[in-house]
């Protein structure tokens, strides 16, 4: 069970109708909104698109799958909507992990890049003196250099930021690193330039 509860949770590239990557789910939902016909599964290699019977009926072929009662299912790594052609328009959820990324790991007082144990999260104006916690108003901060403003603002402590914060912007990379996603994504995912990769 453990295993195959693992493969379920993992994500799925879906595709609007005219084939532009406008989000993911997970494995499980992938293939219930196939199973539903509100999708189709999308081979990646061939293009070749499948209603669940003729993709039950594909061999595996060394692919990761999924064992059913009667069935192996290869696991989709790509579907394609049937219905729906727009474009979601997205935000970039504020958390951690994406703050990190927006402040490429570095230290936004120092410049240093000590390694993500040794990152905090810093308010510039602190919470003690009204400052929320936004896009604006955190920034990845050495421990060292945390320390030193303490519970400051920045001219009391006598610190100074590299650069302005602002909120931002979704990209795939944001949402999946490209380490972190597997390689039939890249034909469909936007390259640098806006254009699709397929």
């Amino acid at each position: 069970m453990g295993p195959t509860a693992d493969v379920l949770d993992g994500r799925t590239l879906v595709l609007n109708r005219s084939w532009l990557a406008i989000t993911t789910t997970t494995v499980r939902r992938a293939i219930a909104m196939v199973h539903g016909d509100s999708a189709r599964f999308l081979c990646p290699r061939t293009y070749e698109v499948h209603d669940f019977d003729s993709w039950a009926s594909q061999k595996v072929n060394g692919d990761p799958f999924i064992r059913g009662v009667t069935i192996r299912l290869r696991v989709p790594e790509v579907i394609v909507l049937a219905t729906f052609d727009g474009r979601p328009r997205r935000t970039v959820p504020f958390s951690r992990r994406n703050l990190y990324r927006r402040d490429n790991f570095t230290c936004q007082y120092c410049g240093k890049r000590p390694g993500s144990l040794e990152l905090t999260i810093d308010h510039i104006v602190p919470r003690s003196q009204g400052g929320r916690t936004s896009w604006e108003n955190c920034v990845v901060a050495c421990v060292d250099c945390n320390k030193r403003k303490g519970d400051r603002s920045l001219r009391a402590a006598g610190m100074a930021l590299q650069r302005r914060q602002s909120v931002p912007q979704w990209s795939w990379d944001m949402e999946h690193a490209p380490d972190s996603r597997p390689s039939a994504w890249e034909h469909f995912l936007p390259r640098k330039n806006g254009t699709n990769g397929h």
